[in-house]
């Protein structure tokens, strides 16, 4: 995820805010603040340009080659859960795909690439909270191998409503 995604990044994030199943936020934050509240090394965005109709995945400014072109199909990133040393290898993420790049393993592309990524860092828990109404989300992340650990009962209010979120973790094959 570079700079030069920032427009399409938050637009493909504000149809997931819009969708009413995808977050408690009610709009896209600015890219300043989007760009501060995700750690740098875990960040992705899947792009409409190539081979077999597979998005081209790319996890800038790492790699100093010319930014890929394409239109953003979707991505995936993470943040720290708490600053305490005891939670350093646990991480949320968030996963969003543009409503007309759906259904086309998008969303299993990042998640995968994303989890590869925390793997090698030695993060050893990721975790999110998904709306249960968003069934979609829930069942690529069993695909994907996470868990349910609960359902957090009204945990908070989205437009004048309790919403319940359904808290998924998975923890890392990688790390003892």
């Amino acid at each position: 995820m570079r700079p030069e995604h920032a427009e399409a990044v938050l637009a493909v994030f504000q149809a997931g805010i819009d969708s009413g199943n995808a977050t408690f936020e009610t709009s896209a934050a600015d890219w300043t603040a989007f760009d501060a509240a995700r750690l740098p090394l875990h960040r992705l965005v899947a792009l409409d340009h190539s081979p077999l109709d597979r998005p081209l995945l790319d996890d800038g400014p790492l790699d100093h080659s010319p930014a890929p072109r394409g239109r953003v199909l979707g991505w995936a990133a993470v943040s720290r859960v708490s600053a305490r040393a005891a939670y350093a290898g646990v991480v949320e993420h968030s996963v969003y795909v543009d409503p007309a790049a759906q259904g086309r393993g998008v969303g299993r592309a990042l998640l995968d690439a994303l989890l590869a990524s925390t793997d090698a860092a030695g993060i050893w828990t990721v975790q999110s909270g998904i709306f249960p109404e968003n069934t979609a989300g829930l069942a690529l992340h069993r695909r994907a191998g996470f868990r349910v650990v609960g359902t957090r009962e009204r945990i908070g209010r989205l437009h004048g409503r309790w919403r319940d979120v359904v808290l998924v973790e998975r923890r890392s094959p990688a790390v003892g």
